[in-house]
This record gives structure tokens, sequence and C-alpha cells, in this order.
């Protein structure tokens, strides 16, 4: 789940190409000897991706996250002033706090495929946020039906319509599917399965103001196809995502959308899992609704 907008919400896309911080863990510094001169407990290093390979499937994604963010993101237009996740003279200052149970139980409403019924308070916009950084980030968006059904859903009426037909030019584009390896009309070739998924990893209240706020989802994404040949194989990446909120007729619904690399963790030395192994995974483990 990074160009202004056409529709006249935005300035630029927000995204910037740093990549920085690390996750939790203990913090310690792991110092990486030569092969062969001791062990840090992780073995010897494996040899080194081809660089063509890996520029191909880089310059594959950063090509997607660039047309996607050019139809989703706004920047301006919405009411609340929230789009850019910078703190307002009359909001408040974005603080640190853990994205753990609150106690307060979970939306049980449904619009379409997307939760719906999400509290009127910081705990439900960062619900909300966080599951429409899912939606908008999912391998639906390339079906045109479901992608129509998701901007209705996640977008304030006053600029869904002009968001749809926004991604609808992005998502419809045959040579930018040609690119990413589908077919024209967005399925994966046969023999292969194609993976698009947000996984947000915690939220932060940027500004509220009791109808209006800014909340923005720290998430990893998933993107390729999965199977024998597949010219652009699964790849993760790392975002934050700053949605602008407005309470709209007993809910949450997006005005503005901004996107920024990272923070980005170092990847481990680990294994990449066969194509097959990961398609089956996509295809058995469910996504989450994400709740507090």
């Amino acid at each position: 789940m990074s160009p202004g907008d056409e529709d006249g919400y935005g300035n630029d896309s927000g995204r910037s190409n740093d990549g920085y911080s690390t996750l939790g863990g203990t913090r310690q510094t792991r110092t990486r000897l030569p092969d062969g001169q001791g062990g840090d407990g992780y073995g010897p290093r494996r040899p080194a991706r081809n660089s063509r390979s890996l520029f191909t499937v880089l310059g594959v994604v950063v090509l997607l996250l660039a047309a996607i963010a050019f139809a989703n993101m706004g920047g301006g237009g919405g009411d609340d002033g929230g789009g850019n996740g910078t703190p307002g003279s009359g909001g408040k200052k974005a603080g640190s706090a853990p994205t753990a149970a609150t106690g307060t139980k979970p939306v049980a409403g449904k619009n379409g495929s997307i939760p719906s019924g999400f509290a009127h308070d910081e705990q439900g916009a960062q619900s909300a946020a966080a599951n429409y950084s899912v939606a908008l980030g999912s391998a639906d968006m390339f079906d045109k039906n479901r992608r129509r059904a998701i901007a209705t859903a996640v977008y304030a009426p006053a600029v869904a319509s002009a968001r749809q037909d926004a991604l609808d030019k992005v998502y419809s584009g045959e040579a930018f599917l040609a690119n990413i390896g589908l077919n024209t009309d967005g399925t994966a070739p046969a023999g292969q399965t194609f993976i698009s998924r947000s996984n947000p990893v915690g939220t932060k209240v940027e500004k509220f103001n009791g109808d209006t706020a800014s909340v923005s989802v720290w998430y990893s994404a998933l993107f390729g196809l999965a199977g024998e040949g597949s010219k652009n194989p699964v790849s993760e990446s790392w975002f934050t995502n700053t949605f602008a909120l407005t309470w709209i007729n007993g809910d949450w619904k997006v005005t503005d959308f901004t996107q920024k690399d990272g923070p980005a963790p170092v990847g481990r030395d680990q294994a990449a899992s066969p194509a097959g192994e990961m398609a089956d995974a996509v295809e058995q483990f469910g996504g989450f609704t994400y709740a507090r």
C-alpha cells in the first residue's frame, strides 16, 4: 500500500525516499564477521541476490506505488485540513500510545466487505484508518466493481465519485497492468497467484477535533505474483499512510490521504519461500479486521 492529484485535491504525493528506524527487539547491535570467521548465531551469509532481478522487482513496485498514490491521494481538499498529518493549532498533538485492547467492543457492522460503525472517538478513528488502509491496499482494488465499492465505503460522499474515476484510470491502464504482470482485466496469468496485501502494525493520532481527525497508519505491504515463472515475485515494503477523516452520517470517512516510505526495518537473512508456498499462504491465511 507513492505525484499530485489531477482532481484538485492535492499538491504532491507526500512520499519520501527515506527508510529509517527499526522494529522492537532488544535494539542490540549485531556485528557480522566475514564468512568462516566466527558466528553471530545465524550461520554463513547467503550469496547476494542477482542485482538485475532485484532492480526489476523494485522498479515494478515503485511504479505501482506511484500510480496508485496518484489516484488515491488528495491534499488540502479535505474540510479538516489534516491531510498532511501536521497537528493544527486547535488540534491535539500526536502522542505515542500502544495499539492494545481498550475494553471497547469492536465494530460489528459491515459496509460491503469493509467494517463500519466505528466509535466516534480517537479509538474509532484509528480503527477506521487501519481498516481503510487494508482495503485500499488489497487485491480487490484491481477488480472494477470491487474497487468502486471500496471507494464508496471508504471515501466521504463529496470526494468518492472523483476518487472512483481516478482509480479507474490507474487500475484499468493496459500498460500499467502489463508492467506488473497482470492480464488486461486485472487478473493474474494462468498458474500464478496475485498478492496485494497491507498489514498494519500500528496507528497514531496526529490530530483530533471531535468530528475531524488525522490518523497515521504504519504498515508493511506484500505485492507481486507467486507462481512458477513469475517475473515479479512477491516482495515486502514499508509505508506510513496519513488519513484525514471526517465524521459523516454516523461513521468516519476519508477526505484526504498521503503516503510516505518507511519506517523500514533491517531485513534478516531469511530465505525466501518457494512460489507455491507463498501462494498457499495467502489463500489459507485470511486478513484481519482491525479494531481497538
